[in-house]
């Protein structure tokens, strides 16, 4: 856990992701009617209690293991628990993002702005694989495509980890406020069509909720 006097965490290890996962834990429980509200209003309603689900489950799971497990084997299990416990479409979407990314902290002890670029780019292009969606079909990957492209562009320039979160989170959110004017492509909401247009994405709605408190973490430690 390196930190400079007055700075924000400086790199994320595996005692920092356990925390991490707990409160994103947090968030997911108090977040989870108004998640189940706003997948209803073009989904199954379901949302809220697939991410408050799947990660109280995964966030004892990694308190389970322990930080000497390391951040790999901690992602490898965060995924499998979630893929496990809510096998729904998102649920499993998120697990498969877990998991990819755990594929490529291998043998990091710790994340910097750089690996966790990585890590987010290894978590989008296995929802998109995963998912077969694109960019504008209104769905997670709308958000995070441009999260991770902005990480990787701070990532480039030297940006400090709390920095490059912020910009990251910044970017998410208006990325999340494009998704409004978008026709769903993907799942029930597909079905709805035109209808779908002035209301923002659950599911990139969920992906704002991960960046922005991995952001505010990281800025409080």
């Amino acid at each position: 856990m390196l930190r400079g006097k007055g700075m924000s965490l400086e790199r994320l290890d595996a005692a920092n992701l356990i925390a991490l996962f707990q409160s994103w834990q947090q968030l997911f429980a108090e977040q989870r009617e108004f998640l189940i509200a706003l997948d209803g209003k073009v989904g199954d309603s379901d949302l809220g209690i697939t991410m408050s689900k799947s990660f109280a489950a995964a966030a004892e799971a990694v308190t389970a293991e322990g930080a000497d497990a390391g951040l790999s084997k901690l992602l490898r299990t965060a995924g499998a628990t979630m893929a496990r416990t809510a096998p729904s479409t998102m649920g499993t979407l998120t697990a498969t993002g877990f998991l990819r990314a755990s594929k490529v902290v291998e043998g990091l002890d710790a994340l910097d702005t750089a690996a966790l670029a990585a890590f987010w780019r290894a978590y989008t292009d296995g929802i998109a694989e995963r998912g077969k969606a694109k960019v504008g079909d209104k769905t997670l990957l709308d958000v995070l495509d441009p999260l991770t492209k902005a990480l990787e562009g701070e990532a480039q320039r030297g940006a400090s980890l709390g920095d490059a979160l912020t910009v990251a989170a910044e970017t998410a959110e208006d990325a999340l406020e494009a998704t409004k004017s978008m026709v769903a492509q993907h799942g029930k909401a597909a079905a709805f069509q035109e209808k779908t247009i002035g209301l923002q994405d659950a599911g990139a709605t969920v992906g704002v909720f991960l960046i922005r408190r991995m952001a505010d973490f990281v800025a409080s430690c």
